[in-house]
């Protein structure tokens, strides 16, 4: 073990916690400023799907409350749930925002690399301080003494941004495959939409069947226009096995942590395709719901608390209750459902204002869905592949990555790997990892 120093956060960080905004105060002008609060904060990213918004016109009078880039924010209630820590890094697209109350603001210092401090909180050592201070809690919290009191290895700076320069690495790549994957599904989207929204499918001259002439008919289901020999159907007639989750006794912790997935809402929220999840069923857990498998391909949707988040499982799983499974027994009607499952729930929200707090499998089973030639869907299915197939390596090779960072990450701060000033390709030095330097490569 390193002789590295451990000492409090207190003694290291600029802390502050959230104010009160009152409710009244409340805008829903796109101009004015977010009020980040513990909802907002994800593992380790944050989101703005159901921010609340405070007038630009006061950005000066709680100037002290607005955040900066680089700064570590963390949920003070519930900091931790089944899908890990709720901390965040500030990225630049998340201001101008304002720290409301019971979240907290953690920035570093001339003794603290503010990159250093992220990965700190971000630790198995710092997680595991928080379960063991929640572990009893009805609502768990955490305090802001509690959080300043945790103690952990601070090495001279420049070895901090070293390490932090180590991990920062991985963390680039890790965003460059998430960002490829965002243009490469907006690339698949686009082509859907041309197919079969708006009805542009090659025909068998190889043009644009709506705008080269082809015939449509009204449809009184839809109430609009479609290509004419099509058919609209509801999704559980096209594909009736559709399986709703369930969670085996959550008072049996023999039911948990072995080899099987099992997806919940998180697991979908971000990603086409699920090839990691947060919780995983024993045999006796999945034994207890064996009727509840789903397949590699299955497109699974959540229908409770975030309804229409869609993604493939991409190993035979299990999922909760919140989430609806569709088991296509025609592969080519795979990415024809998980596009437009997506923009049904996505129009229903636009129609609405919300969306459904609740869809049961019934509901769900008699969405209405359009039905092209099966010739069609096989050639946009080969069309579609290559991209398909590429999000799934780009998801896959994070997940590893992920994995490594997380692996070097305790090594790299008490420091049974250091880092030394000699190129990047060999600058960190082996103490007890025979391999590592392969696996950077």
């Amino acid at each position: 073990m390193s002789d590295i120093q451990k000492t409090p956060l207190k003694n290291h960080i600029d802390f502050l916690t959230g104010f009160p905004f009152k409710s009244e105060g409340y805008t829903d002008n796109l101009t004015d400023i977010k009020l980040l609060c513990g909802d907002n904060i994800a593992q380790g990213c944050l989101r703005w799907d159901t921010v609340k918004r405070w007038p630009r016109v006061d950005k000066e009078k709680y100037g002290r409350y607005l955040l900066k880039e680089g700064d570590v924010v963390l949920a003070m209630d519930r900091p931790w749930i089944d899908a890990g820590l709720k901390f965040a890094s500030v990225a630049p697209d998340d201001l101008p925002s304002l720290l409301l109350q019971r979240t907290a603001r953690l920035r570093g210092s001339e003794t603290l690399d503010i990159y250093y401090l992220r990965y700190i909180i971000g630790s198995p050592w710092f997680t595991k301080y928080v379960k063991n201070i929640n572990t009893g809690s009805l609502v768990p919290h955490i305090s802001g003494d509690q959080i300043k009191n945790f103690s952990f290895p601070v090495p001279p700076i420049n070895h901090q941004r070293k390490v932090s320069a180590v991990l920062t690495a991985i963390d680039k790549k890790i965003e460059l495959n998430n960002l490829i994957n965002v243009e490469l599904e907006a690339m698949a989207k686009l082509i859907y939409n041309y197919w079969f929204v708006q009805f542009d499918f090659p025909d068998a001259n190889g043009k644009p069947y709506k705008s080269s002439g082809g015939k449509m008919v009204y449809n009184k289901t839809l109430k609009r226009e479609i290509p004419d020999g099509w058919e609209v159907g509801s999704l559980g007639d096209i594909e009736p096995n559709i399986v709703t989750g369930k969670t085996p006794s959550t008072k049996k912790p023999e039911n948990f942590k072995g080899n099987i997935p099992f997806i919940c809402i998180g697991d979908v929220r971000c990603n086409m395709h699920i090839t990691k999840t947060e919780l995983t069923l024993s045999d006796l857990g999945a034994d207890s719901q064996a009727n509840k498998y789903i397949p590699k391909g299955a497109i699974c949707v959540t229908c409770i608390a975030s309804p229409g988040l869609v993604g493939f499982a991409t190993e035979n799983s299990q999922t909760n209750q919140q989430l609806n499974t569709v088991i296509c027994s025609q592969v080519e009607n795979q990415y024809l459902l998980y596009f437009y499952l997506k923009d049904h729930f996505m129009f229903a929200k636009a129609k609405t204002g919300n969306t459904f707090a609740n869809m049961n499998k019934g509901d769900f089973s008699s969405i209405k869905v359009i039905c092209p030639q099966k010739y069609i869907l096989k050639r946009f299915t080969k069309h579609l592949q290559p991209t398909i197939d590429k999000i799934l390596v780009n998801s896959k090779e994070s997940n590893k990555l992920i994995e490594l960072r997380d692996w070097l990450l305790p090594m790299l701060m008490n420091g049974q790997v250091t880092v030394t000033d000699a190129s990047p390709s060999d600058g960190i030095h082996e103490k007890t990892t025979p391999g590592l330097l392969r696996q950077l490569k």
